[in-house]
Protein backbone atom coordinates (compact mmCIF):
# COMPACT_ATOMS: atom_id res chain seq x y z
CA UNK A 1 0.00 0.00 0.00
CA UNK A 2 2.85 1.92 0.85
CA UNK A 3 4.33 2.08 -2.95
CA UNK A 4 0.94 2.35 -4.26
CA UNK A 5 0.63 5.81 -2.48
CA UNK A 6 3.67 6.85 -3.76
CA UNK A 7 2.75 6.07 -6.99
CA UNK A 8 -0.60 7.51 -7.18
CA UNK A 9 1.43 10.82 -5.29
CA UNK A 10 3.79 10.92 -8.17
CA UNK A 11 0.82 10.20 -10.80
CA UNK A 12 -0.81 13.44 -9.78
CA UNK A 13 2.49 15.85 -9.21
CA UNK A 14 3.26 14.71 -13.14
CA UNK A 15 -0.22 14.93 -14.75
CA UNK A 16 -1.09 18.06 -13.07
CA UNK A 17 2.55 19.32 -13.76
CA UNK A 18 2.14 18.48 -17.44
CA UNK A 19 -1.63 20.81 -17.60
CA UNK A 20 0.73 23.58 -15.94
CA UNK A 21 2.71 23.09 -18.92
CA UNK A 22 0.67 23.41 -21.53
CA UNK A 23 -0.62 26.84 -20.04
CA UNK A 24 3.09 27.60 -20.12
CA UNK A 25 3.69 27.05 -23.54
CA UNK A 26 0.51 28.59 -24.35
CA UNK A 27 1.35 31.78 -22.78
CA UNK A 28 5.10 32.09 -24.54
CA UNK A 29 2.88 31.48 -27.95
CA UNK A 30 0.10 33.76 -27.85
CA UNK A 31 2.66 35.95 -26.24
CA UNK A 32 4.55 35.43 -29.09
CA UNK A 33 1.94 35.89 -31.90
CA UNK A 34 1.01 39.34 -29.58
CA UNK A 35 4.34 40.69 -30.14
CA UNK A 36 4.33 40.05 -34.00
CA UNK A 37 0.83 41.23 -34.38
CA UNK A 38 1.91 44.31 -32.46
CA UNK A 39 5.13 44.67 -34.49
CA UNK A 40 3.33 43.45 -38.00
CA UNK A 41 0.79 46.21 -37.44
CA UNK A 42 2.61 48.92 -35.65
CA UNK A 43 -0.69 48.82 -33.02
CA UNK A 44 0.53 48.70 -29.61
CA UNK A 45 -2.96 47.55 -28.24
CA UNK A 46 -2.65 44.11 -30.38
CA UNK A 47 0.75 43.11 -27.88
CA UNK A 48 -1.74 43.96 -24.59
CA UNK A 49 -5.07 42.38 -25.90
CA UNK A 50 -3.13 39.22 -26.48
CA UNK A 51 -1.14 39.56 -23.47
CA UNK A 52 -4.26 39.68 -21.50
CA UNK A 53 -5.80 36.73 -23.51
CA UNK A 54 -1.88 34.47 -22.51
CA UNK A 55 -2.25 35.27 -18.91
CA UNK A 56 -6.01 35.11 -18.43
CA UNK A 57 -4.82 31.13 -20.35
CA UNK A 58 -2.40 30.62 -17.94
CA UNK A 59 -4.10 31.28 -14.85
CA UNK A 60 -6.96 29.46 -15.74
CA UNK A 61 -4.46 26.38 -16.37
CA UNK A 62 -2.60 27.03 -13.03
CA UNK A 63 -6.27 27.01 -11.25
CA UNK A 64 -6.99 23.80 -13.08
CA UNK A 65 -3.33 22.39 -11.69
CA UNK A 66 -2.92 23.79 -8.28
CA UNK A 67 -5.29 21.13 -6.21
CA UNK A 68 -4.01 18.16 -8.26
CA UNK A 69 -0.27 19.11 -7.51
CA UNK A 70 -1.12 20.04 -3.78
CA UNK A 71 -3.06 16.26 -4.10
CA UNK A 72 0.23 14.88 -4.85
CA UNK A 73 2.51 16.69 -2.25
CA UNK A 74 -0.34 15.65 0.20
CA UNK A 75 -0.19 12.02 -1.17
CA UNK A 76 3.74 12.22 -0.78
CA UNK A 77 3.54 13.61 3.14
CA UNK A 78 0.80 11.38 3.60
CA UNK A 79 -1.39 13.95 4.88
CA UNK A 80 -4.43 12.66 5.97
CA UNK A 81 -6.41 15.68 4.12
CA UNK A 82 -4.53 14.71 0.48
CA UNK A 83 -6.55 11.67 0.79
CA UNK A 84 -9.86 13.76 0.88
CA UNK A 85 -8.55 16.05 -1.62
CA UNK A 86 -7.26 13.32 -3.81
CA UNK A 87 -10.50 11.82 -3.94
CA UNK A 88 -12.08 14.70 -4.88
CA UNK A 89 -9.33 15.64 -7.57
CA UNK A 90 -9.92 12.09 -8.85
CA UNK A 91 -13.82 12.00 -8.95
CA UNK A 92 -13.39 14.91 -11.25
CA UNK A 93 -10.52 12.99 -13.28
CA UNK A 94 -13.37 10.58 -14.83
CA UNK A 95 -14.67 12.97 -16.87
CA UNK A 96 -10.97 13.20 -18.89
CA UNK A 97 -11.15 9.65 -21.15
CA UNK A 98 -8.83 8.03 -20.79
CA UNK A 99 -5.78 9.16 -18.73
CA UNK A 100 -8.13 10.84 -16.10
CA UNK A 101 -10.83 8.32 -15.75
CA UNK A 102 -7.35 5.30 -15.23
CA UNK A 103 -5.89 7.76 -12.42
CA UNK A 104 -9.12 8.39 -11.07
CA UNK A 105 -10.09 4.34 -10.72
CA UNK A 106 -6.40 3.83 -9.54
CA UNK A 107 -7.19 6.71 -7.47
CA UNK A 108 -10.08 4.76 -5.73
CA UNK A 109 -8.99 1.50 -5.79
CA UNK A 110 -5.34 2.89 -3.39
CA UNK A 111 -8.02 5.56 -1.36
CA UNK A 112 -10.83 3.50 -0.22
CA UNK A 113 -9.40 0.10 0.98
CA UNK A 114 -9.94 -0.32 4.48
CA UNK A 115 -5.63 -0.24 5.30
CA UNK A 116 -4.77 3.11 3.78
CA UNK A 117 -5.92 4.90 6.86
CA UNK A 118 -3.22 3.77 8.87
CA UNK A 119 -0.55 5.10 6.22
CA UNK A 120 -1.56 8.93 7.11
CA UNK A 121 -0.66 11.02 9.27
CA UNK A 122 -3.53 12.17 11.61
CA UNK A 123 -3.24 15.60 13.34
CA UNK A 124 -3.29 15.79 16.99
CA UNK A 125 -6.12 16.95 19.10
CA UNK A 126 -5.35 19.87 21.29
Amino acid sequence: MDTHLTVLGWLYILGNGVLLSIGAIGWFFLAGIGVLAGVDSGDPVATSIMAIIATAGLAFFGILALPGLLAGIGLLKRKSWARILALVVGFFSLFSFPLGTALAIYTFWVLLQDDSDDYFIVPKAI
